[in-house]
C-alpha cells in the first residue's frame, strides 16, 4: 500500500548508463531524436542503414525501424514513446520487433530482454548538450536481466558508434 507521500519509485536493480556531449544547442539535439528526417540519417550500429517503416513522436506512439547491412544480415526493432518532454526528455521501451512490429528477439542473443525502458535526458551545457541514456530491462527474467548486465561492453561500443554517427549528421547540417 502506498505511503501518505505516494506511490514508492521503481527502482531498477540493473541500469545501463551513457552520456556524451553533442556540440549543438539542446533543442536541436531534441529534434535529431524526434523528428523523422533527422533520425534516418544516424540512429543504430555504425555500418547499418536504417529504414522507418513508421514514425509516430507522441505518446503511444510507435517508432518501427529495420537496420541492415550490405551483406544482407537485417534486424527490427521498435519503440513505444512513454514520454516527449521537448526538449528536456525522451521516454519509451525498445525491444526487438518483426517487419510487421510484432514482438521479436535479440537475433543473435535469445536470452536479451523483450523490452528495455530507455530514458533520454538532455541538459543544456552553454551551446552544447550533455546528452544521458539510461536503460534497463523491464518484464526481464532473472536470466535476461544477467545477459542484460554481461552485455554492457557491447551497449557501450553500440551506442558510442551510434552517437559517433549523430556526432558525425551534424556536421552535415552546417
Amino acid at each position: 500500500m502506498p505511503n501518505s507521500e505516494g506511490p514508492v519509485p521503481f527502482v531498477p536493480e540493473i541500469v545501463f548508463k551513457q552520456d556524451r556531449v553533442i556540440d549543438a544547442p539542446r533543442e536541436l539535439v531534441f529534434k535529431l531524436f524526434t523528428e523523422r528526417e533527422h533520425l534516418a540519417h544516424w540512429w543504430g550500429p555504425k555500418g547499418f542503414a536504417l529504414t522507418i517503416e513508421k514514425f509516430e513522436p507522441k505518446p503511444g506512439g510507435v517508432f518501427l525501424y529495420k537496420m541492415a547491412v550490405p551483406n544482407g544480415f537485417e534486424m527490427w526493432g521498435k519503440w513505444i514513446i512513454r514520454e516527449i518532454a521537448p526538449p528536456e526528455r525522451l521516454v519509451f521501451v525498445s525491444s526487438f520487433s518483426d517487419p510487421e512490429g510484432g514482438d521479436g528477439c535479440h537475433p543473435m542473443a535469445p536470452d536479451w530482454p523483450k523490452q528495455t525502458l530507455c530514458i533520454y535526458t538532455f541538459e543544456s551545457q552553454g551551446t552544447k548538450t550533455k546528452l544521458a541514456l539510461e536503460a534497463f530491462p523491464i518484464n526481464a527474467s532473472q536470466t535476461e536481466r544477467k545477459t542484460f548486465e554481461d552485455g554492457f561492453e557491447s551497449m557501450n561500443g553500440g551506442y558510442s558508434g551510434m552517437f559517433d554517427n549523430l556526432d558525425a549528421y551534424l556536421k552535415t547540417l552546417g
